[in-house]
């Protein structure tokens, strides 16, 4: 029977955690075969033999060598290939298992958090034409030449299928988990939650790595990178799941499957203005009844931030069209005797502002990428009027005198090509959703720096030190008042970032610290992440305020606002 498509279907822990749930598996991938698709199946260790594999080698020692413990957790994906292609055989199916470095998984020699550099597909190729179900083992891969097993980190099996299916050129790729798909939000949180039949590679990105554990970032990234469909669906139905898309079609070539250029555009909006407020009161329901007043006037603004500043008060900032400033500042400025603070607040505008971004499926977890951004702008003495960070894009305000010299200065940092830059906001589609999802990060921790000095690069001096340690900012917000120090006007600057990393934080920061007389390190407390995402929201003004209105009404105070543009 002639093959109609090759599929890659990946199965989790929990899909194959017992002999009936992997013979269960079995029969679907049969019933796929049957039906006349070629199949690679990916699979990962059965139920929580990787957590039982790490408590034995923990119980051995403290700090067991990365080497060997990639050498222990491997064994338990092998555990799992062999048994579901003896099952596949007991089927009357051709089927034959094999390791990440069988299937020909090449990665970096970085033991734990691998990366893929490339697939050699051959092998694997020649199973298929024989007409066999490959069975090939998740979450692991082999470097310097194949003489060292490597592991890919955590959702390494992900990434694994959605590599392979990319390589392989397959027509999708299929992920089977415990939901039947995609949904808008943790149903253990908010029972009604809904299924969605279709998002965006971007849209997931942003939910994944907020949080949203049905799948890992990196799987993603290659599915948008290399417009590979890919499907999320329940192994324990017949529901057609969730469907992710991406407009991209690049080819799979060369040797950085998994390390290629982290920014794929550059856009630049000019003609911008900016709205800067300072204490305001920190209370429930302040941000919510501005931008509910700025959508009763019909002004729809970009990017919104907010920190808190001293005491009772926050500063907040946002931008709008350059043409609506002085009816925002009018609207702002009504209000600022009613919102129940110590003292009105300090609204000031700024016209004559461009806001430049990168984007790119890359800048997840690479904080690299943010750092080479603000330290190109700060040499060229380029100063940032606001940031605002999110997993697919960053941008900054600045000056619009200097948006010519920045665009071509990223262009060439990036090495983007004319095709890639934009002068304009790429637009929304048409009848894209304001928001698809809501997730919710419960391992945040917030932090400022105190007394950043107001010069161009020293931003990128406390990104740069943080990237250098591989720590990674949620969240970046910077203050709009500025303070005395002995080296002049500083700013505060704030963001969020995972709880675990904020001791390595400070220590990553204290060099550089003490270069700034007046700076200092302020640790927060543990706080939570909210994020609506969806890639409609530039196009559908009030968005922000209806978020905002829905925290006031449950008496839930904001610490911190950063927007993107999804």
């Amino acid at each position: 029977m002639a093959a109609m498509a090759l599929l890659v279907q990946k199965f989790g822990g929990s899909s194959v955690g017992s002999l009936e749930r992997l013979k269960a598996v079995a029969q679907r991938v049969c019933n796929t075969r049957r039906g006349g698709d070629d199949v690679v199946a990916v699979v990962s260790a059965m139920g929580k033999t990787t957590d039982e594999l790490t408590r034995l080698a923990h119980s051995i020692s403290r700090h067991p060598p990365q080497r060997e413990l990639d050498m222990l957790l491997a064994s338990g994906e092998q555990v799992s290939i062999a048994l579901l292609s003896m099952a596949l055989q007991e089927l009357g199916l051709a089927a034959v298992s094999m390791t990440g470095q069988q299937v020909g998984i090449v990665t970096e020699a970085a033991h734990g958090r691998a990366r893929i550099l490339n697939i050699r597909t051959e092998r694997v190729r020649a199973c298929l034409a024989e007409g066999a179900v490959v069975v090939a083992a998740g979450f692991q891969g082999a470097a310097n030449g194949g003489l060292e097993i490597t592991t890919l980190g955590r959702g390494g099996s992900d990434t694994s299928a959605v590599a392979l299916a990319a390589a392989l050129g397959a027509e999708r790729c299929e992920i089977y988990t415990d939901v039947e798909g995609v949904l808008t939000t943790d149903p253990r949180i908010v029972p009604g939650a809904r299924l969605l039949e279709s998002i965006t590679c971007d849209e997931m990105l942003e939910l994944a790595s907020l949080g949203a554990a049905v799948l890992h970032p990196r799987a993603v990234e290659i599915a948008r990178n290399y417009g590979l469909p890919l499907v999320v669906r329940s192994s324990w139905s017949e529901h057609p799941g969730t469907c992710l898309t991406s407009n991209r079609r690049q080819r799979v070539a060369g040797m950085a499957l998994e390390l290629g250029k982290p920014v794929d555009a550059l856009e630049l909006v000019r003609h911008q203005g900016l709205i800067a407020l300072s204490h305001v009161p920190d209370r429930p329901g302040v941000a919510a009844q501005l931008s509910e007043a700025l959508s009763e006037a019909g002004i729809n603004v970009d990017l919104i931030v907010q920190s808190l500043h001293e005491g009772a008060s926050n500063d907040m900032a946002f931008t709008l069209e350059r043409r609506d400033l002085e009816r925002a500042q009018a609207v702002v400025s009504a209000l600022s005797g009613h919102l129940g603070g110590p003292q009105p607040f300090v609204v000031a505008a700024y016209p004559e502002l461009a806001k430049l971004s990168l984007v790119g499926a890359g800048i997840t977890g690479r904080p690299d990428v943010v750092a080479s951004m603000f330290a190109t702008l700060g040499q060229a003495g380029i100063s940032l009027r606001m940031i605002a960070t999110s997993e697919v894009k960053v941008s900054c305000v600045i000056e619009d005198s200097d948006a010519a010299q920045a665009l071509d200065l990223l262009r060439g940092q990036f090495a983007l090509t004319p095709s890639q830059v934009h002068l304009e906001a790429i637009p929304c589609e048409d009848n894209t959703p304001a928001v698809r999802g809501v997730a919710l990060d419960w391992g945040q921790a917030q932090a400022s720096v105190h007394g950043v000095p107001d010069w161009p690069g020293a931003a990128a001096a406390i990104c740069r030190a943080l990237s250098d340690d591989n720590i990674s900012l949620d969240t970046i917000v910077q203050s709009e008042c500025t303070r005395q120090t002995p080296l002049g006007a500083a700013r505060d600057l704030a963001f969020t970032l995972p709880r675990q990393d904020l001791d390595q934080a400070r220590q990553a920061l204290a060099p550089l610290l003490q270069q700034w007389p007046g700076a200092e390190l302020i640790p927060g407390g543990p706080i939570a992440r909210v994020s609506a995402v969806g890639a409609g929201m530039p196009c559908t003004a009030g968005t922000a305020g209806r978020m905002f209105r829905a925290l006031a009404d449950a008496g839930i105070n904001i610490a911190m606002i950063a927007t993107s543009e999804i």
